[in-house]
């Protein structure tokens, strides 16, 4: 929440904690967490000291930076952890995955709560809706879906137009949730009218795969990641 933390994880299954307000050397990890037997594929702060991670080892993990102690283990994926979506009251979380589902985790109890299906590819990204009442879902099948908790149902699918569109690497909401950014293998951005299930805009700025992509917390902004070994921040 302070801003003052980045976290980041890899193949080496391990998950880096850095302090940027540190007056030594910055580049030096203040905290390394070993549990996984996986690689990290996804990391999100709840607050300074609680942060949660997905991985490849098929679990989402629960640990206190302070302690380097993992305080819950949530289990049920049968393929690997892509994705993990932090709800607005940090109560749940969602996780999408490679055996195609999306599940919904209480995260005191770590128990899971609503598990979602429906796409034809893994499950690369995963965001919650602003209200914390629904989610979206990316995947390799090309299309990104809106899914209801409360009614356990799927909301709408989102699909672009051409037979060709290759698959979905990430996706967030705007600050209202009216739109949905998806990011994709084929170079592009699009920004999605959730209300209408259109694509309002198609950013084509990237060269290559477009790897991730975040809105700024005040919602002004985007920034996406290429494996063109670019950023673009979108106002």
């Amino acid at each position: 929440n302070s801003g003052s933390f980045v976290a980041c994880g890899g193949l080496d299954y391990v998950l880096s904690v850095y302090n940027l307000d540190s007056d030594k050397n910055i580049s030096r990890p203040i905290k390394q967490l070993q549990g996984h037997t996986g690689y990290i594929s996804c990391c999100k702060y709840l607050n300074d000291r609680l942060i949660l991670t997905s991985s490849g080892d098929m679990t989402c993990i629960l640990w206190d930076v302070q302690t380097g102690m993992a305080l819950q283990k949530f289990q049920g994926h049968t393929g690997d952890v892509m994705s993990v979506s932090v709800s607005p009251d940090q109560k749940t979380f969602v996780s999408g995955a490679c055996d195609m589902q999306a599940r919904v985790w209480d995260i005191r109890s770590g128990k899971c709560t609503h598990t979602f299906t429906g796409h034809g590819g893994d499950i690369n990204s995963v965001s919650f809706f602003p209200n914390g009442q629904a989610f979206a879902t990316g995947s390799d099948d090309s299309t990104c879906r809106l899914f209801d908790i409360r009614a356990s149902r799927q909301l709408s699918l989102l699909q672009p137009n051409s037979q060709d569109s290759e698959g979905v690497t990430s996706i967030d909401f705007s600050l209202s949730g009216r739109f949905l950014y998806a990011g994709y293998d084929d170079n592009k951005i699009c920004v999605w009218d959730t209300l209408r299930g259109e694509v309002l805009q198609q950013l084509v700025d990237h060269e290559a795969r477009v790897s991730c992509l975040s809105v700024s917390p005040d919602g002004t902004a985007l920034c996406s990641g290429s494996w063109d070994n670019t950023l673009n921040i979108y106002a």
